[in-house]
This record gives structure tokens, sequence and C-alpha cells, in this order.
């Protein structure tokens, strides 16, 4: 069965807007706000909310994804988003080939560098590439850290993988050089939501320092100092759990 035509002429058709923009944001040394949204979560009076607080604290863009995504919400919550702030970028951050939707913007297509499941290193991208050709998202390449946090996470269970040790950044920054080196654009660093505590700042500067690429970090950043500490350590994106409201906050900086 011969696959479908792109939908444009190119291999990633708008990838490098995006990517451009987060370059932008570094030669500039500026941080910028995102928040990640989960569809199982997916509360429309909780929703409006954030919205009101967004439109007092603009941010640049939205993360929509989680570790199952059981619900049909992705679809509703990508519209409401679209109608509430068109002006923001929406990525999906996937689990699975089932999570492509071609009306976000962009996706980050997540390969599990961390473990050796080769169904999150290359299987679901082969499920989910005749899909991902025809839906003209921008593509945003991305090496997937998850990193012992303390407790299990969904992430771990549901990725039958290890997390990298917390007390390692050797071994991270080696992970993350090796998919730098592979071709991977973003590196993503992650705790996984209800960490008992975040990324630590040693694992984050060896990681920044090893790659070029823009450095996502996330999971436990549930008060100002962990953020704050975070920040300094100076990754590209993190992101911030809030439990009550099942929202995360990430600052891009390149």
């Amino acid at each position: 069965m011969p696959l479908p035509p792109p939908a444009t002429t190119t291999i990633f058709p708008t990838a490098n807007r995006l990517l451009d923009k987060l370059t932008g944001l570094r030669l500039r040394g500026r941080k910028a706000l995102a928040v990640l949204l989960d569809p199982d979560d997916f509360e429309p009076a909780r929703l409006q909310h954030l919205l009101l607080l967004i439109r007092q604290h603009p941010v640049d863009f939205f993360l929509v994804g989680g570790s199952l995504v059981l619900t049909e919400h992705q679809v509703a919550l990508i519209a409401l988003l679209k109608a509430e702030a068109p002006q923001v970028p929406v990525l999906l951050f996937p689990s699975h080939a089932l999570h492509v939707d071609a009306t976000a913007d962009g996706i980050l297509l997540l390969s599990l560098i961390s473990g050796r499941n080769p169904d999150f290193l290359i299987g679901q991208h082969v499920v989910a590439a005749p899909r991902l050709r025809q839906s003209g998202l921008q593509i945003l390449p991305t090496g997937y850290m998850l990193v012992d946090s303390g407790r299990p996470t969904t992430a771990s269970y549901i990725s039958g993988t290890a997390p990298l040790p917390h007390d390692k950044p050797g071994i991270a920054a080696a992970t993350a050089l090796a998919g730098e080196q592979l071709g991977l654009r973003l590196m993503y660093l992650d705790g996984g939501s209800g960490a008992q505590h975040p990324v630590s700042a040693a694992m984050i500067r060896a990681v920044r320092e090893a790659v070029e690429v823009p450095v996502i970090v996330g999971g436990g950043l549930n008060t100002a100092g962990k953020v704050h500490a975070a920040l300094a350590a100076g990754p590209t994106w993190w992101w911030s759990a809030t439990t009550s409201s099942a929202t995360r906050a990430s600052w891009p900086r390149q």
C-alpha cells in the first residue's frame, strides 16, 4: 500500500518556524512561558479560569498531551484553546501514535532515548508517520529522557523503561549528546507528573553544556523556589506540575 503524498513539497513543511522562534529566544536570552494541559483532566470551568489568567499574564505556547489520553477531550481542548487564544501556538505532547491531531500547530515528536523500548524509540513513529505526513503539523524531533523523581511515574510504567538515575548527570549529558548527534532538535528531561523532586540543577547544567539544541525540563516544579532553581540552571523549557489543576507551566529558554 503506497504512502499518501505529503501535504506540502517539503519533508518538514513548517517545522523551522517554531524552531527558529526558539533559536531567536536563545539569541536574545529571553524566557518564554508555555502551559501544558492534559486532555484527561479537561474541565471547562477550570480551563476558563486558566484562560482568564493567561489574558492577564500572556503565554507563548500551549502543550497538549499526557501519558495516556484516554478520553476524546483532546479535540475539544485544542478547539477551545484556538478559539480563546488564537495567537498562541498549540504543540502536541504525545504518548502514542493516536495523538496526532492536524488542528494543532505542531508536535513534539518524542523519541524515548533514556530507555531501550523500541516501541517508543521508533515503533510508534512508524505507525504515526503517514498521518503526520498528511497533517501538515510542524514536526519538532525531540529526545525524551525520563529522570528518576523519587517515585514511579505513569510515563515510566506505560513506557516499560527505567528512568535515568537522579544523581548521574553525566549519563544524562551523554544520552542527550547522542540524541543530538542522531539529529534530534530538542531534548526533554522529565521527572514526570507527581514527581517527589525535580530534575537536579546539576543534571540540567550538564545537559545544557553538552548540547546546542534547546533543553526542556519538567516534573516536580511545584513551588516558586524549585522553579527559580531550575531556571537558574539554564534549561530551554521547563514546566511545573500543579496537581490541583492538572496543568503545567513551561518556560522555553535557549
